[in-house]
């Protein structure tokens, strides 16, 4: 196989959100209010537990029935994306409720998402290397000012978000509308990420596949440069 683009999922492959406790923090800070440190874990578990942090935990309590079918499809629309996500958070007492909707807010701000160590020195390797990148995520927002702002947007040659698709990962069509757009033959790609299921779809495609782990970005400083070796 000659791989002549790599094609990487967003959270948790190239970037990684900031904690629950830390984007808690943040939102609570621009709305001058505070809580007193125990209260402020607390909640911030509540939080993770609901799964209320696009791009953190996934829920570990059952979602309401209300949500369900919200939850599915989220990523197929910015609406239904921010309907999930402050709608499974409102299932945590906040001091004042338009917190709801400045939680959700936050998680768009590049000062959030934090790039694994290893992700400017892999994806300028590919472009030296002559091999077409592109982006392709389950999201509901634009993350293009993320890759701005820390400096990786010079190597991705597309960008392919779910939302402005209305098809979501697993999906072979999301993978089929990156390759495309990169110009290269879904055999002759390589998918990477760390959804087995999501982003394994792009085998039905024919791509190749390389899964990383999600882990905070201290514990994986060199996740990504198996890449480069794959691609040879």
């Amino acid at each position: 196989m000659t791989i002549k683009g790599v094609l990487f999922d967003f959270s948790g492959t190239l970037f990684r959100i900031e904690s629950t406790r830390s984007w808690l923090r943040a939102v609570l800070a621009k709305a001058e209010l505070t809580l007193p440190e125990p209260e402020l874990t607390r909640t911030a578990q509540a939080l993770e537990s609901a799964g209320a942090l696009a791009g953190g935990a996934s829920p570990s309590l059952p979602l309401p029935p209300d949500l369900a079918g919200v939850w599915a499809v989220r990523d197929e629309s910015a609406e239904l994306h921010r309907a999930a996500y402050t709608g499974v958070s409102r299932q945590v007492p906040l001091p004042d409720p338009r917190l709801y909707d400045a939680l959700y807010d936050r998680h768009m701000v590049p000062d959030a998402w934090h790039p694994y160590p290893d992700a400017a020195e892999v994806l300028g390797a590919l472009r030296e290397r002559g091999v077409a990148v592109g982006v392709v995520s389950n999201i509901g927002w634009d993350l293009r000012p993320v890759f701005r702002e820390h400096g990786l947007d010079p190597y991705v040659g597309a960008y392919v978000l779910s939302y402005e698709h209305g098809i979501q990962k697993p999906d072979p069509r999301l993978f089929a509308t990156a390759c495309d757009a990169l110009g290269v033959a879904a055999e002759d790609t390589l998918m990477v990420g760390d959804d087995r299921r999501a982003d394994g779809g792009a085998a039905a495609l024919g791509c190749g596949v390389h899964f990383v782990d999600h882990l905070p970005v201290a514990d994986r400083p060199d996740g990504l440069r198996p890449v480069l070796d794959l691609v040879g």
